[in-house]
C-alpha cells in the first residue's frame, strides 16, 4: 500500500485572490504528478509581515470564502489539501486554523494550541489559542493524517498525542520565521518527530520573508524523500506502508515506552 503527497511552499501575501490563484497552480502540479494528499504553508490564504489586526481584518468563517475555494479545487483534482487558515473568531483576534479538505467537503480542523510568543515575536497578540483538542485526523488511501501547526512541532506532546490516536502520517504546515539557527531548528525539530514516532512527517513552510522554505517529506526513520529548497515549488515522494511497518519493527519506540501524554487545558 502507497500514498503520493505533496508538500507545496510559497510566499503568500496580503492579497487573498492572488494567494488563491498560487495555491490553485501548485495543487494543480501536485495532481498531475500523482499526488492524492498535498500540504500547504501556514496561512496560505493570507500572511502580513506583521502579527497585527491585517490578520483580523482578513479573517474568515471556515464556511468562507478561501476555504470554500480549497473545497472547490479538492473536489475538481480529486486531491486532498491541508492548509493553514487565519479564522474569524472574536473580532480582535482570530484562531490560526488548519483545515483539512476532501471530496470537496471540510474533513478536519485543527486550531493551534502553541502560539509562538518566541524570538521577539508575540502571535498571542492577535491570535487566540486553543486547549488541547481531539486530534484532528483524516484518513487518505489507507493511512491515517494527523494535524498540527508550525510551532506545535517544539512541543514533542502534539505529535505523541496524534500518534496515540492512530496517525502514521504527520502534516505539519508552518510559517517558519527566519532568524539565526531557525531553518536549523525546523529540520532538526521534523527529523526529531519522525524518528521518535516512527511516522512520515510532511512539512511544509512559507518561503521568504516570512518562512526559511526547506519543506520536505520524511520517512519514518527521518530520511528525506522529497525536499524543496528556498524557491517556491511542489516536492512530491511516495510513503509506502512496508517502510513504515519494516522501520516500527526495527525500531519499536511505540510499544516499549512507559510515558503516556496527558493534555492541559488552561
Amino acid at each position: 500500500m502507497s500514498l503520493t503527497v505533496a508538500v507545496v511552499q510559497f510566499g503568500p501575501g496580503e492579497d487573498k485572490a492572488a494567494n488563491l490563484r498560487t495555491i490553485e497552480e501548485h495543487l494543480r502540479t501536485a495532481a498531475a504528478r500523482g499526488a492524492r494528499l498535498a500540504v500547504l504553508p501556514e496561512f496560505s490564504v493570507f500572511t502580513a509581515p506583521a502579527m497585527d489586526e491585517r490578520f483580523v481584518a482578513s479573517a474568515e468563517p471556515l464556511d468562507g470564502p478561501g476555504v470554500g475555494r480549497l473545497r472547490e479545487l479538492s473536489a475538481e483534482l480529486d486531491l486532498t489539501v491541508v492548509a493553514g487558515v487565519n479564522e474569524a473568531a472574536d473580532g480582535e483576534r482570530i484562531r490560526n486554523a488548519l483545515v483539512g479538505v476532501q471530496g470537496g467537503e471540510l474533513r478536519a480542523v485543527y486550531r493551534k494550541v502553541h502560539l509562538y510568543d518566541a524570538f521577539g515575536y508575540r502571535e498571542s497578540d492577535r491570535v487566540m489559542a486553543a486547549d488541547p483538542q481531539e486530534a484532528a485526523l483524516l484518513e487518505v488511501d489507507g493511512f491515517t493524517v494527523g494535524l498540527q501547526t508550525c510551532y506545535d512541532v517544539r512541543f514533542p506532546e502534539v505529535s505523541r498525542t496524534l500518534v496515540d490516536a492512530g496517525a502514521d502520517v504527520l502534516a505539519v504546515p508552518a510559517a517558519w520565521a527566519p532568524g539565526p539557527l531557525k531553518e536549523y531548528h525546523w529540520g532538526t525539530l521534523l527529523r526529531a518527530r519522525a524518528i521518535e514516532n516512527t511516522v512520515f512527517v510532511l512539512g511544509a513552510d512559507q518561503t521568504a520573508p516570512t518562512g526559511v522554505g526547506n519543506s520536505v517529506v520524511l520517512d519514518p526513520m527521518g530520511v528525506a524523500l522529497a525536499a524543496a529548497g528556498e524557491a517556491p515549488g511542489v516536492a512530491v515522494a511516495q510513503l509506502d506502508r512496508a517502510r513504515l511497518e519494516q522501520v516500527r519493527e526495527v525500531n519499536p519506540a511505540l510499544r516499549l515506552r512507559r510515558y503516556r501524554v496527558t493534555p492541559e487545558a488552561r
